[in-house]
C-alpha cells in the first residue's frame, strides 16, 4: 500500500459520510444544532490517541494493530484481552455500518425498508464487501481510493451545494438549543447527542492494522493516522454543518414530527432524481467503510491466529501470498457481523444499540493500549521508532487516557429510566459480557501461552527491545 492508499483505508473506515448520515437525525433531536460541537471535542481527544498510537506503530509496525502493540508494551494476557475486545467491537461495527447502509440501499432499489428488507440489504452489503476484500490488497487499495473519492464528493460537493443554495439559517443557530434540553440541563442533552462525535473518530488505527503491507511504515503510518483525523474530521464537520443549516424546522425534528431530516434535506435540495444520485454516492461510502473495517478485523484475527491465540488458528492463519490477504480471517469478518445483523431482528432500535456497543468496545480497546503505553513509560520505555513525541509524550499519553475514560463513561451512562433496567444498561452489560467471556476463555484455554512471539519487551529489562518486523 502506498501512503495515500493507506490514508484512504483509514479515511474510509472513519468515513465522514457514514458517521454523520447514520447519526445526524438522532443527535439533532437529542441536542439541537449545538450537537455539532461534539465533533470538535471528540476530534481533539482522538487526535491525542492517534499521536500515541503513531509512536507505538512506528516502533512496532506489525499486522493486527492494538493486539501486537499491547503485547509488546505490557504482556501476553493484557494483549489477548485487548485484541478480544477490539475484534468483537470491530465485528459489531461492521454489522452497524452494513445495517446503516440498508435504508439507502432500499432507497436506491426502490422498496420499503422493513425490518426483514433491512436485514437482507445489510447482508448484501456484507457479501459485496467480502468479495472485494478477497480479491486482494491491491484491489482493496484501489477500492479504498474510490471510496475516498466518493466520501469527498459526498462531503464537499453535496455539502457545498447545500450551504450555497439550501441554507435556511445563519451560524448563530449553532449556539441555540431550540429547547432540546427540555426541563433538564443542556449539558445532559449535549452528552447524549455527542455519540455522533464518539462514533465518528475511530478508523485511524486501521492504517496500522495493515502495517506489514506498507513500505516505510515507521513514518508513513503515523502520518496517515494524523491525516485521517484532521482531514476526516474537517470533512465530517463540514457535512454536519451543511445538513444542520439546511434543516427548515429544528423544533419539528426535536419533537419527532419531521421524519428523517437527511432524506428531507436531500429531496428538497436535489429533487427525487438528484437525491437518488446523492444517495448512491452515500451508499458507496457505506460500502467502502465496511470494506475497510473488514480489512482491519481480518488482519487482527490473522495476527491472533498466527500467534496461535484463538480457536481455529491453523485455518485462520492461512495467508494468500498471491493476493496478500488472510482469506479465512476475512470470511470470519463477514460471518459474525452477519449473525449480529440477523440477530438484530429481535431488538427494537437495533442500529443505535449496535453503534453504542461498537463505540464503547473500540474505546475500551484503545484505552487498554493507551494505559499500557503510559505504564511502559513510567517503567522506562522510550519510544525508538522514526516518529516520536519527545518530551511531550507523557503529557499527550495522560491526556489521551483522560479523554478516553470520560468518553467510555458517557457512552455507557443510562439515559432511558422508563425502560427495563437491562435495556437502560444495555451498553455496559454488553461490554461486560464480552469481557467476561474473554476472561473465561482465557482462563480455560490459556491461549496467551501458546505463542513465543516477543511480549513486554518495550520495558527495559523485560527483554531485548526490537523495532522492526523482521526482528519481531
Amino acid at each position: 500500500m502506498s501512503l495515500w492508499a493507506n490514508f484512504a483505508l483509514g479515511f474510509t473506515y472513519l468515513s465522514p459520510v457514514v458517521g454523520i448520515y447514520t447519526l445526524f437525525a438522532v443527535s439533532l433531536a437529542l441536542g439541537g444544532p449545538p450537537m455539532i460541537w461534539a465533533l470538535l471535542v471528540a476530534g481533539i481527544g482522538q487526535m491525542l490517541v492517534a499521536l500515541v498510537f503513531g509512536e507505538i506503530v512506528s516502533q512496532y509496525p506489525l499486522a493486527g494493530g492494538v493486539y501486537p502493540w499491547a503485547r509488546r508494551l505490557w504482556g501476553r494476557k493484557w494483549a489477548w484481552m485487548t485484541g478480544w475486545v477490539y475484534v468483537m467491537a470491530l465485528f459489531s461495527t461492521i454489522a452497524g455500518v452494513a445495517y446503516g447502509a440498508a435504508p439507502y440501499t432500499a432507497a436506491i432499489v426502490g422498496f420499503e425498508p422493513t425490518t426483514e428488507a433491512t436485514v437482507l440489504c445489510a447482508l448484501a452489503v456484507l457479501a459485496l464487501a467480502t468479495v472485494i476484500n478477497l480479491m486482494g490488497t491491491r484491489v482493496l487499495a484501489q477500492a479504498a481510493i474510490i471510496g475516498f473519492a466518493a466520501e469527498i464528493l459526498g462531503a464537499l460537493v453535496v455539502g457545498g451545494y447545500l450551504l450555497i443554495f439550501e441554507r435556511h439559517h445563519d451560524f448563530s443557530v449553532l449556539f441555540d438549543t431550540f429547547g432540546a434540553e427540555g426541563t433538564g440541563s443542556y449539558m445532559s442533552a449535549f452528552l447524549a447527542a455527542s455519540l455522533i462525535g464518539v462514533f465518528q473518530y475511530y478508523g485511524f488505527e486501521a492504517c496500522g492494522d495493515v502495517a506489514e503491507e506498507v513500505p516505510n511504515p515507521g513514518l508513513r503510518i503515523p502520518k496517515s493516522m494524523r491525516r485521517t483525523i484532521y482531514i476526516g474530521g474537517a470533512a465530517a464537520t463540514f457535512v454536519c454543518l451543511a445538513l444542520t443549516l439546511s434543516v427548515v424546522d429544528f423544533q419539528a425534528v426535536i419533537e419527532g414530527k419531521a421524519g428523517d431530516p437527511v432524506t428531507g434535506v436531500l429531496t428538497s435540495a436535489f429533487g427525487p432524481i438528484g437525491a437518488w444520485a446523492v444517495i448512491g454516492v452515500v451508499l458507496i461510502s457505506f460500502l467502502s467503510c465496511a470494506m475497510s473495517l473488514q480489512a482491519a478485523a481480518s488482519r487482527l484475527v490473522y495476527a491472533y491466529a498466527r500467534d496461535k491465540m484463538v480457536f481455529g488458528s491453523t485455518l485462520l492463519a492461512k495467508f494468500s501470498h498471491e493476493r496478500h490477504v488472510p482469506p479465512y480471517a476475512l470470511l470470519l469478518s463477514a460471518i459474525i457481523p452477519g449473525i449480529i445483523v440477523v440477530g438484530s431482528m429481535v431488538s427494537t432500535d437495533a442500529l443505535l444499540k449496535i453503534i453504542s456497543f461498537s463505540s464503547v468496545g473500540i474505546y475500551i480497546a484503545f484505552q487498554m493500549v493507551i494505559l499500557a503505553a503510559l505504564r511502559a513509560r513510567l517503567k522506562g520505555w522510550k519510544p525508538s521508532g522514526e516518529y516520536q513525541l519527545g518530551r511531550y509524550g507523557m503529557l499527550v499519553n495522560v491526556g489521551a487516557l483522560a479523554y478516553g475514560v470520560a468518553a467510555i463513561v458517557n457512552i455507557c451512562w443510562p439515559r432511558t429510566p422508563d425502560a427495563a433496567w437491562y435495556d437502560n444498561w444495555i451498553v455496559l452489560l454488553s461490554a461486560g459480557a464480552v469481557i467476561a467471556i474473554g476472561f473465561i476463555y482465557m482462563g480455560l484455554s490459556r491461549p496467551h501461552n501458546r505463542s513465543d512471539a516477543p511480549h513486554g519487551d518495550a520495558i527495559p529489562g523485560n527483554g531485548f527491545q526490537r523495532s522492526t518486523v523482521n526482528a519481531a
